[in-house]
């Protein structure tokens, strides 16, 4: 991996500051979209229901994983990484936590609807808060594991930002990198594209069925796809063959989960309708009677 404090083999400045605004705009975006869930949940009481908790913790892990988004934009702005390597540590393990726990609230989502689509039952606050709670602390679980010694935190390619180091090829980090992306990328993504499956299947005859079921297991491909493929890629050849610009590229991508998501399961939803838009339509109104 790059080194800190100087300018990353294969950038040039203008490149650099090029992938740092990328950066930043990425991570106001998810951001501004997520806190407006995150603040409707909050304010309208007929959201806070056990469904809508599961679009709450997808959120609350999106808004994180913007504020990691928007520490390595800041850094590639400064073109170098200015927190050293504890800070490094820092940076790898919160950005991971919210990654994990954003690819596991999707399948969470994904579950929940499938119960309330195919069983006819209601999610209840007695599954969904052991279900958050589930998300977080395995997300944390595998995010501690690189700390504790099994895999290890290391500067992406840019330098200029902190993930899972990939570049070494030994036993510990082969072995971590294939049960992570098993049990973290795999089995999430088997129980989105599972659950959508059944319930296009029950409902097919069904016209109140009016959300997109292949759009969730095709953003986790999409968004995610490129890491894995990376990491896999990594097990088995040396990573440093591919050039560092087009090792940035899945980082790039799976960047843009925050702002995808929030449109997906919030903005873009029966939540839109009755979250957000009223939430902004509230403060509007505050704002005109105020004048």
């Amino acid at each position: 991996m790059a080194a800190s404090g100087t300018l990353p083999t294969g950038f040039g400045e203008l490149e650099v500051l090029a992938v740092g605004t990328v950066l930043l705009v990425e991570a106001l975006c998810g951001l501004s979209l997520n806190s407006l869930t995150i603040i409707s949940f909050c304010k309208i009481p007929e959201l806070r229901t056990p469904s809508h908790l599961l679009v709450l913790s997808l959120a609350l892990a999106d808004s994180g994983l913007s504020l990691n988004t928007l520490v390595a934009a800041a850094s590639s702005l400064l073109w170098r990484w200015p927190y050293g390597s504890g800070g490094c540590q820092a940076h790898g393990f919160q950005g991971f936590v919210t990654a994990l726990a954003s690819i596991s609230g999707s399948a969470a989502i994904a579950w929940g609807r499938h119960q309330h689509y195919c069983t006819r039952s209601q999610l209840a606050w007695s599954t969904a808060i052991p279900l958050v709670l589930f998300v977080w602390l395995s997300s944390t679980f595998w995010a501690a594991l690189p700390l504790l010694g099994w895999g290890h935190y290391d500067y992406e390619p840019l330098g200029t930002c902190c993930t899972l180091d990939y570049s070494k090829r030994d036993r510990n980090s082969t072995s971590f990198l294939f049960t992570m992306a098993f049990f973290s990328f795999l089995v999430p993504l088997f129980i989105t594209f599972t659950s959508y499956q059944l319930m296009e299947q029950k409902m097919a005859r069904n016209s109140s069925l009016q959300m997109n079921t292949s759009l969730p297991a095709r953003t986790l491909m999409f968004c995610w796809g490129p890491y894995a493929l990376l990491h896999l890629y990594a097990t088995i050849a040396d990573a440093s063959s591919l050039s560092p610009k087009l090792q940035m590229v899945p980082a790039l991508i799976a960047k843009t989960v925050p702002t995808i998501n929030a449109i997906a399961y919030a903005l873009g939803s029966e939540m839109g309708s009755r979250g957000p838009w009223k939430c902004l339509s509230l403060q509007r109104s505050k704002w005109k009677r105020a004048q």
